[in-house]
């Protein structure tokens, strides 16, 4: 099987256990994000944080979870490259073959409150990084940022060992599209709380 490390970090939970389930079963191993890590471990499933990774815990009060080069070199080795390769194995890093994301709930904040400080702590930054990052890179990793895609994702690994080229395209589109969504959303509400035009 081609997808062999996983990176989950999810506020909407949805199918992700029986996702990281079936990707252990298939041989990969799962690394993710606090909240993620602690809901899997829960469930009894046998993952690794971000801060194992890392060496480093959130920080921040949660602001930093996912930056760091040990994160970011793992998602945007191009895998053909050599230069690449090399640079990644004289720093122990692993590639990361899938990235299973979705975001912080900016919207539904936004929809009880407009308080400032409390919409600000809702803008996802490592999210969003990770979404990019995956679907800049989609020939070597595979951006899932909707729980309506699982089963089609497991189906191809189950098929034949990967993601086929066209599937890993059209998931990355999605995953544009994903954060040109929450960007939008994110500029109107702020520009709307700082009385500022839409136009800018």
């Amino acid at each position: 099987m081609n997808i062999k490390r996983v990176l989950i970090s999810v506020s909407d939970k949805t199918g992700v256990l029986d996702l990281a389930k079936k990707l252990m079963e298939f041989g990969a191993e799962i690394i993710a994000t606090e909240g993620t890590h602690e809901f899997l471990k829960e469930a009894g499933l046998e993952v690794f944080s971000v801060s194992e990774l890392t060496g480093y815990p959130q920080l921040l009060d949660g602001r930093v979870k996912t930056l760091h080069p040990k994160i970011f070199a793992a998602l945007l080795g191009v895998q053909m490259k050599k230069e690449h390769t090399e640079q990644q194995e004289r720093l122990g890093i692993k590639p990361i073959d899938m990235v299973v994301v979705n975001l912080r709930p900016f919207t539904e904040t936004a929809g009880r409150t407009r308080n400032e400080f409390e919409l600000l702590e809702e803008i996802d930054i490592g999210g969003v990084a990770l979404i990019r990052a995956a679907a800049k890179n989609y020939r070597d990793v595979v951006v899932l940022v909707d729980p309506s895609d699982y089963d089609l994702v497991l189906e191809s690994i189950w098929e034949c060992g990967d993601v086929p080229l066209q599937t890993r395209r059209r998931l990355a589109l999605k995953a544009m599209k994903t954060v040109l969504d929450y960007d939008r959303t994110v500029y109107t509400i702020m520009a709307e709380i700082f009385g500022e035009s839409e136009e800018l």
